[in-house]
């Protein structure tokens, strides 16, 4: 190996580096916020119902906008839409740090969860033309899985130490010198050439309606617990929702240059992929948001002592991610780890449906911290190969677009589904006149199981759907590769 291929190959793996730091931003901005939405209230005089808000809105438009954006960065090139995703999040954030009133801080929650969403996308897109051996791609694609695995439970943990040790306006400047450093970095590491777009034009139509049907859903969703899933306004919204995308699957079927090419899931590990990443995202958000309510509201623990409780199952997906998820995926294909993977996801949210109110940290929570580090350590990686791999280069980013969706609208309705079940489960044992922290342990435990059936059917549909043997691959190799245009 020359001097000039150790250059470009020392070049392309710094650029996965820097693509898995904007990563990593929207991961933690996704949950970062959490811990600080008490001292956003006091400071800017939120009400409890608007309060929820500063959350949601940022799912909202980060899952309405996912598919658009993939289609865009295919046909208009990937390095240059991550570029400007990159400075519409950043500048957003700078926004909200600078906050002064409910409104303007919404306003720019949502239009960083735009900015996110297209950082997401191509940065999934531009990783998987980047690499394009079956090796190096498991290998890169166990570092952005770390990222989006482990990135939720580092938010948690370093919103309460900024929230602490400053002040809330913190969780959102600290973006400010990575998301220029990244930009920096990007424009010398990755060249013009990295994810050029291709031919076609934007199916405007298509894009409009797909959009539309996203938003409405994802709002549906994550107002149903407030306004009720029977009530004349979820119900609407949802059929709203539906009618739209029935609209768009029609324009689908007769536009010339699609948003989504409906022959992508006719393609077996795509189609499969994507259910079985709605279930795993579905499972993940149990675990993460229901057993942090237990530690914080049960067991008494603090902001920052929720976040180190985490700590077990971040190390074990990032010792998987970023090294043993790879020799496994490359040993054995994507069936088998996944369906493994998510029983120990499955067995993990079981032993949480049994800890008690008196519980014990090493006794009752860490062997299931210990069960979910390893189960989504193995089943990630997975899922984001199957899910992408197979397709035309011109397409990976649309692909890269369905398999992000599928994630956000899993995990939000599976979120919503299991708030709402535990909610109603407390209730009804608070009625019964069972103790206030007991109802509240029930109304878990009810979730966990559910959560728990979720990660059986992920893995029982994987073992099933999922193709055996290596690693898949593009149906052909892209026509422009990063060593390449980095020698050129």
């Amino acid at each position: 190996m020359n001097a000039v291929t150790v250059t470009v190959e020392r070049r392309r793996w710094l650029a996965l580096l820097v693509l898995c730091l904007g990563s990593l931003m929207i991961v933690l901005d996704g949950t970062i916020v959490n811990v600080a939405l008490p001292s956003i209230r006091a400071d800017l005089g939120f009400s409890e119902t608007s309060l929820a808000w500063v959350a949601n809105v940022y799912m909202l438009t980060f899952g309405g906008f996912l598919l658009l954006a993939g289609r865009i960065g295919d046909l208009f090139g990937h390095r240059r839409l991550f570029l400007i995703g990159l400075t519409v999040f950043t500048s957003a954030s700078l926004a909200c740090g600078l906050a002064d009133s409910p409104e303007f801080l919404i306003g720019a929650r949502a239009v960083q969860g735009l900015g996110g969403a297209v950082v997401s996308v191509v940065s999934l897109s531009l990783i998987m033309t980047m690499f394009t051996e079956p090796a190096e791609r498991a290998k890169a694609m166990g570092f952005i899985g770390f990222v989006i695995a482990g990135g939720g439970s580092v938010g948690v943990l370093l919103g309460g130490v900024l929230t602490g040790a400053l002040n809330w306006h913190w969780i959102f400047l600290v973006n400010i010198p990575i998301g220029v450093a990244v930009i920096a970095a990007c424009l010398i590491l990755l060249p013009p050439a990295a994810g050029q777009g291709g031919t076609g034009r934007l199916d405007v139509a298509g894009s409009v309606t797909v959009t539309a049907a996203l938003v409405i859903a994802v709002y549906a969703i994550m107002d149903g617990n407030h306004a009720g899933w029977g009530s004349v306004r979820t119900i609407g919204l949802l059929g709203v929702a539906l009618a739209i995308l029935v609209v768009f699957l029609r324009i689908e079927t007769r536009a010339t240059s699609p948003v989504i090419p409906l022959a992508l899931f006719r393609l077996r590990s795509v189609a499969a992929a994507n259910v079985v990443g709605m279930l795993w995202a579905a499972a993940m958000f149990a675990w993460f948001f229901l057993s942090a309510l237990y530690l914080q509201l049960v067991l008494g623990y603090s902001p920052l002592a929720v976040g180190l409780a985490f700590l077990p199952a971040n190390l074990i997906m990032g010792a998987f991610s970023l090294g043993l998820s790879e020799r496994i995926v490359l040993r054995f294909g994507t069936r088998v780890p996944l369906a493994i993977g998510m029983l120990l996801v499955a067995a993990s949210l079981t032993l949480f449906a049994r800890a008690p109110v008196s519980g014990n940290y090493a006794v009752d929570v860490l062997p299931g911290m210990i069960l979910l580090g390893l189960g989504m350590g193995v089943s990630l990686n997975p899922v984001l190969l199957a899910a992408m791999s197979e397709v035309d280069p011109s397409e990976v980013g649309v692909a890269s677009g369905v398999a992000n969706t599928s994630f956000m609208m899993g995990g939000a309705l599976g979120l919503a589904l299991l708030a709402s079940l535990a909610d109603a489960r407390t209730s009804g044992l608070a009625a019964a006149g069972v103790d206030r922290l007991a109802a509240l342990t029930g109304g878990y435990h009810a979730a966990f199981v559910v959560g728990a059936v979720f990660a059986a059917t992920a893995a029982a549909l994987g073992a099933l759907l999922l193709p055996s043997g290596a690693v898949p691959q593009f149906r052909e190799k892209p026509d422009v590769m990063i060593a390449h245009a980095a020698v050129d």
